[in-house]
């Protein structure tokens, strides 16, 4: 695939919401952003400005009364949650933030290609109605519903931050048309996301969560996207695939406990866009949540830009190691999940 048929969204605007000084959410985080998109338009990347979302496409996946109270902290800064603020712009950011993930799904669908929203706020902690975990609107639940309303019958969401997203899960917990399949660090932040949580009534077997347990590595990683989520998503067969790509598992964050490499990240891209190519028209529209460390957050971010935007590999190589904590974990899937997934 050549270069020019992915997209960047993004904007300079993510840096104006602020928070706290010491907050680990920080506006550095959009600097490197801008930093990684400067870069590809070098190269001769194609970078996309968002536009803001509409309040519809909000109220898709949010109450009417969250959207209202999330719209007065404009101009103004208040304190949603024990860890999660606004600043004067942050409402207007945050709005860009979901209009550049349902931008993305606009492009990889019209495209067939990949697309990246590089955004912040974050998005998967926030539920219906809350803010929670540094999130305000939440980004990849508006995507998958505007795609949607756009007439997709089949959306995965995949979501490799080190953080169960719970908004995520609960937002399409009883909609069949969603796939979310979450690999996280448990028992973690938010409490969210044990085996044995998999949806309810129609959409049953449509929430598989592989819950891990801290210092899981590369090896781990690996085996759970070659075990558990390229099977489920390819008997899924979904139409798009969304990807919640936080990349807070990696060795140096300061947030998780995990022990994934920058290679252990672009392995698991390269899985999701091979998939992605096979099964759905390489329809992959990449949305980005958290990623602490500045470094490792540049670093992933450009591998995934550089995955996204090159020929899909057919065959990508496992990677060796100890593999006890995926074992466990897809052990514990397998319980939950063999009734919906016989290929697990």
């Amino acid at each position: 695939m050549a270069m020019n048929e992915a997209v960047l969204i993004t904007s300079d605007r993510f840096v104006d919401h602020a928070t706290p000084d010491g907050h680990p959410e920080r506006s550095a985080r959009a600097e490197v952003m801008t930093t990684v998109a400067k870069r590809w338009r070098d190269q001769g990347g194609l970078i996309q400005l968002p536009e803001q979302v509409t309040t519809d496409a909000l109220l898709r996946v949010h109450d009417e009364s969250y959207v209202a109270t999330i719209g007065e902290t404009a101009g103004r800064r208040a304190r949603l949650d024990p860890d999660t603020y606004t600043s004067p712009d942050s409402e207007q950011v945050a709005r860009l933030a979901a209009g550049a993930a349902v931008s993305a799904v606009d492009h990889a669908i019209n495209h067939d290609a990949p697309a990246l929203a590089f955004v912040r706020p974050p998005g998967h902690h926030a539920e219906r109605e809350r803010a929670m975990g540094f999130c305000l609107y939440n980004n990849v639940a508006v995507a998958a519903a505007h795609a949607i309303d756009l007439g997709l019958t089949k959306v995965a969401i995949v979501d490799y931050d080190v953080h169960h997203g719970n908004g995520t899960q609960w937002i399409f917990y009883a909609e069949a048309k969603v796939l979310y399949i979450s690999t996280h660090q448990y028992p973690f932040y938010p409490g969210t996301g044990a085996a044995d949580e998999v949806g309810e009534g129609p959409a049953a077997g449509f929430t598989v969560n592989v819950p891990l347990e801290a210092g899981a590595g590369d090896a781990d990683y690996d085996l759970v996207f070659r075990s558990v989520v390229v099977p489920v998503l390819t008997s899924f067969e979904p139409k798009l695939v969304l990807l919640s790509a936080g990349y807070d598992a990696h060795e140096w964050d300061p947030l998780g406990g995990m022990r994934v490499s920058t290679a252990g990240y672009t392995t698991m891209t390269k899985r999701l866009r091979a998939m992605t190519d096979a099964v759905c028209g390489g329809r992959l529209a990449v949305v980005t949540e958290g990623g602490y460390d500045l470094a490792a957050l540049e670093s992933c971010l450009t591998e995934t830009l550089a995955v996204s935007s090159d020929v899909p590999q057919a065959v990508v190589p496992d990677i060796a190691g100890p593999t006890a904590t995926a074992e466990r974990a897809i052990e514990a899937v397998r319980r939950a999940q063999g009734q919906f997934w016989p290929t697990l």
